[in-house]
């Protein structure tokens, strides 16, 4: 599982990809996805899963006219991927809204046999022809904010933005700024376009249920 988000972006390079332009007028914020053009109770038609399961585990949905994706993984960690190609210089930082649900019982991404999260999104960059390097931002139920650690042989770059069970079931936006981190978790001065976006609701390694939901994708200029 944890190779899958590698090989994923791998396979999505060859198709084509949605061009995010930047100009001088353009204003601070650009939404790359909120899923307005999906049909409701299906899986998003311009994301990729690895394995066909993540169409059963990502469904767009709607509650008071606001679109989102719902993630409900049943021991599973599959990631479903947007390809990307968007101007870091213009537009460094990448925002979005998430919502946790369900947290995987006895999760802990400080441990390998426990490594699973309630909510993530990925910032994914080209490596080599069958690898990619990722940032990767969670919500961990006991990881303290702010911790960070490698996995994939320091090819994923994990830094927690939240942690606890407090805000189950509400709405938190984030943001981040992709070229800073690029540059500080991975020590690397020049920063490569970016592939694409992912998401991972994760129960795999716990055997358990995990459920949260991602909207309002955004690139923006700070």
């Amino acid at each position: 599982m944890r190779r899958s988000l590698l090989m994923l972006f791998v396979i999505a390079l060859a198709i084509p990809s949605v061009f995010v332009d930047s100009t001088p007028a353009a204003p601070d914020c650009r939404v790359v996805e909120d899923f307005k053009k999906a049909k409701l109770g299906e899986f998003p038609p311009d994301w990729k899963g690895r394995k066909d399961a993540a169409k059963e585990i990502y469904i767009v949905h709607e509650e008071d006219g606001l679109r989102f994706l719902r993630a409900t993984a049943r021991s599973h960690g599959i990631q479903a991927a947007k390809q990307l190609d968007w101007d870091l210089q213009a537009y460094p930082v990448l925002a979005w809204s998430w919502r946790p649900l369900e947290f995987p019982g006895g999760a802990d991404e400080r441990k390998p046999k426990a490594n699973d999260s309630v909510l993530a999104v990925y910032a994914v960059f080209p490596h080599s022809p069958v690898s990619a390097k990722t940032l990767k931002y969670i919500w961990s139920a006991v990881v303290p904010r702010d911790t960070r650690l490698s996995h994939t042989k320091g090819l994923t770059q994990l830094a927690v933005l939240r942690s606890g069970t407090v805000a189950r079931g509400d709405w938190i936006e984030e943001r981040v700024d992709v070229r800073a981190d690029y540059k500080k978790y991975f020590r690397e001065d020049e920063v490569p376009k970016p592939a694409g976006i992912a998401v991972l609701t994760d129960s795999e390694d716990t055997k358990s249920v995990a459920s949260g939901d991602y909207t309002n994708f955004r690139i923006c200029r700070e």
